[in-house]
């Protein structure tokens, strides 16, 4: 069973010519490489925020922000899809990832402290309690990856990128599903949902970068392990973001 991120999946850590996991000497993926390129990444994710962070100045540089965010938030996909499918080059895209990444997120969380302020600290303080309450739940094994879980958690994860997609195309008409954006009680919940969803998503990215050091994937699998983690965290950092500004915005 897969993991609900799209990173991580059964083939992730098989050598995509032979299909068989492949180790060279001691250039094996481990543990400590992974959660070191991991905290890499997070880094070079908090570089490009505080770049395009530094560049709004109020209401006035809102123009500005738009290129950063489009830029960064296609420059980020591209990458995405580019070490999703070719995962011998993760030692590359994954920072040149996390540091467009970086630029999207530092530019609409500007956005956000801008009409909400304090709204980011709380967001990113939240992101990182998540993922350690998470690892810890998964260390401890008071939540364990079954292939039930697995099931429920990747239906789910797909369910909401279908109505995120239905959403999108229904915005090209002029129709939108309310609950996504508004503040409503139905919106707020639906908000909790997700980020509980996206939560435990981290659950099955832990247990598949487990399962690759255990099986002693090559070694540029610690790059992708990271990068897998990060796509994840960066997905619950903006639904954070964005149920913070659901329940301010009530006040």
């Amino acid at each position: 069973m897969q993991s609900g991120n799209p990173a991580l999946n059964k083939n992730t850590f098989l050598d995509a010519a032979s299909g068989a996991v492949v180790s060279h000497g001691d250039e094996v993926m481990t543990l400590n490489g992974t959660v070191n390129k991991t905290g890499l990444l997070l880094i070079l994710a908090i570089v490009g925020a505080a770049f395009s962070w530094g560049q709004f100045n109020g209401a006035e540089s809102l123009p500005a922000m738009g290129p950063l965010m489009i830029g960064g938030a296609i420059g980020g996909l591209v990458l995405a899809l580019v070490t999703v499918f070719k995962k011998t080059w993760a030692p590359v895209t994954a920072p040149l990832y996390a540091l467009v990444e970086g630029v999207f997120i530092g530019a609409l969380s500007a956005i956000f402290e801008m009409r909400y302020p304090g709204i980011v600290m709380q967001a990113v303080g939240l992101t990182f309690g998540v993922m350690a309450a998470m690892l810890l739940a998964y260390r401890s094994g008071l939540i364990r990856a079954t292939e039930k879980f697995k099931l429920g958690i990747v239906a789910a994860t797909g369910g909401i990128l279908l109505l995120y997609l239905a959403n999108m195309v229904m915005g090209f008409f002029g129709h939108s599903m309310g609950f996504i954006n508004g503040s409503s009680g139905l919106g707020i919940a639906f908000s909790v949902v997700v980020v509980v969803i996206a939560a435990l998503n981290l659950i099955l990215d832990f247990d598949m970068i487990e399962q690759g050091v255990h099986a002693r994937a090559p070694k540029y699998m610690e790059w992708y392990g990271a990068f897998a983690l990060v796509v994840t965290l960066v997905w619950l950092y903006l639904e954070l973001l964005r149920l913070l500004s659901k329940l301010q915005s009530r006040d």
